[in-house]
């Protein structure tokens, strides 16, 4: 009796982890979808005596709205998934007298052949079903019955397109790679230590079952929970615990002569430009200085970086003389607050060394560099086993 209970038990759904906000998202975004697709065919397709909505498009409705990050709602899948399904719906009807025959052999067909296209729609198989189901009237009126899967399908997808985007649900759902800093075949250096793609990509074979997550996804949602794990490990090291706070900083006036010896004078190798409320509105690098000069060859570097640098006396020359000029504008910038295990791929993958940390004002407070984050992560490694903060045993 027992053993019944607990496989009972099994069968109980998992509370959903999303917000009543994101709930309430979904549903307002059904209620648009299907409002404005039953409107609109209805006014196109009329309303005397042939359907104007299927019924199936309830369910696409469910996929493109309250889980739009699944590979089950993409465009492709709505839009060839439905039809490919109508199409062997009637199909199937015409060939096969008996309906229950017609009906499983619709269905099967229409999965089969949306796995080989790539475009697995759940309500598709509602949608082969349907025209069977329907009878003399698909037969009778078969391009209507198309004409009708495409036109709601592509009414309804438009509405997503514009609905979940304007609710900052990213659709269709791209999973861009990130970027690979050095330009060569080698992994970032954030995912060189832990599982790899393949590893994930071994798995889910071996798993042999249809997720509904791409890849993508679940590689991002596994490394976000390695991180979670990290802050949970070593507690909250925030970016204003570890930042340097004597910062050197310039204005967008500071002339070039003035920057580069600032560089110099306190081995740095950036400097974050200021405006006079200490907001950030660009940085400065060594980098900049050389791209500007013109740099690209050995002979006569030096020379070359001395007289870029070196203060032009004529207003004509067109030569850069202050460092608003050669700056880079686009800065990312963190908040005191943040936690350190967030600048990871940020100083790791993106080929970034240096980021300004802002307070709660957005007001200049400090900076983080490559060095400062590497500090932090060893006297971790070292306060978890006991060696920093206690005694070695």
């Amino acid at each position: 009796m027992s053993a019944v209970l607990n496989w009972l038990k099994g069968l109980k759904p998992q509370q959903s982890p999303v917000n009543h906000q994101e709930k309430l998202r979904a549903c307002l975004g059904a209620l648009l979808g299907i409002l404005f697709s039953g409107f609109l065919s209805a006014w196109l397709l009329g309303m005397e005596s042939l359907p104007f909505l299927m019924a199936p498009l309830g369910a696409s409705a469910v996929l493109l709205y309250a889980v739009p990050a699944s590979p089950l709602a993409q465009p492709w899948c709505i839009i060839g998934g439905n039809l490919v399904s109508a199409l062997v719906g009637i199909a199937s009807l015409y060939w096969i007298p008996l309906v229950p025959v017609a009906a499983a052999v619709a269905v099967a067909i229409a999965i089969i052949l949306m796995f080989a296209l790539r475009c697995l729609h759940p309500p598709g198989g509602a949608v082969a079903l349907t025209a069977v189901l329907s009878g003399s009237l698909a037969l009778e009126h078969t391009g209507y019955f198309l004409l009708l899967v495409l036109l709601n399908s592509s009414l309804l997808l438009l509405v997503a397109l514009a609905y979940n985007n304007a609710t900052k649900r990213s659709y269709p759902h791209v999973t861009r790679p990130e970027p690979n800093t050095h330009n060569t075949h080698d992994v970032n250096p954030s995912h060189r230590v832990g599982f790899t793609r393949d590893d994930l990509d071994t798995v889910l074979k071996e798993y042999n079952q249809v997720l509904d997550v791409t890849p993508d996804d679940l590689e991002n949602l596994l490394l976000k929970t390695e991180m979670q794990a990290y802050k949970r490990r070593f507690g909250e090291i925030t970016c204003g615990d570890i930042m340097s706070r004597d910062v050197i900083s310039v204005e967008y006036g500071t002339l070039l002569e003035e920057a580069w010896p600032l560089l110099l004078t306190h081995h740095i190798k950036a400097l974050p430009v200021v405006d006079r409320a200490r907001r950030v509105i660009g940085i400065i690098t060594r980098f900049d200085f050389m791209k500007h000069a013109n740099l690209d060859a050995y002979p006569g570097f030096e020379e070359k970086l001395r007289k870029f640098v070196r203060r032009s006396l004529s207003a004509e020359s067109g030569q850069p003389q202050v460092v608003g000029q050669i700056m880079t504008s686009k800065v990312l910038t963190v908040d005191m607050d943040m936690h350190i295990v967030k600048l990871v791929p940020l100083l790791s993958d993106h080929g970034i060394h240096h980021v300004p940390v802002l307070d709660h004002e957005q007001r200049l407070v400090g900076i983080v560099t490559q060095t400062d984050l590497v500090a932090a992560l060893y006297r971790g490694q070292l306060e978890e086993a006991g060696i920093f903060g206690g005694s070695i045993s």
